[in-house]
């Protein structure tokens, strides 16, 4: 039997940060596959990513490294918000916290695969691992 959503806000925000980074995946295939061909991309066995990436404009790279970093930091933020739900931790701050951090991650990701301003996307990942930070205070909290 499905389980409400309602019952369980906590678990939107994990299915919306997993469903972003599907979308990241494509952003990434729609610039790297044609790259490998428009730039003639040895993809055989012996080559390296780095000997791979080496060819591609960097430019085009900025949504496979923001692809990387979804798989990074944002696992913690599964096991957290996973962890919390499993504590019945679901009130209206906690949930926010849990969409700020999707919001702000989302973010994250269109300002490093557009114009890529190594400051301004560090201040707003300074500010996800805050949120990520109450979040994980609050699981401490009710844990002890």
């Amino acid at each position: 039997m499905p389980i409400a959503v309602g019952s369980q806000p906590l678990l939107g925000p994990v299915v919306g940060l997993v469903s972003w980074t599907f979308v990241m995946e494509a952003w990434m295939y729609a610039l790297r596959l044609p790259a490998i061909s428009r730039y003639k991309v040895d993809t055989s066995p012996s080559m390296t990513t780095a000997d791979m990436n080496a060819k591609i404009p960097r430019h085009m790279q900025w949504p496979a490294d923001n692809y990387n970093h979804l798989h990074e930091q944002p696992t913690l933020f599964y096991a957290m918000a996973l962890a919390l739900n499993q504590l019945g931790v679901n009130d209206g701050l906690t949930v926010k916290l849990a969409w700020t951090y999707v919001g702000l991650r989302i973010v994250h990701s269109l300002v490093q695969a557009s114009r890529n301003p190594i400051m301004i996307r560090f201040q707003i990942f300074a500010a996800s691992s805050l949120v990520l930070a109450g979040l994980t205070a609050k699981a401490a909290m009710v844990v002890m």
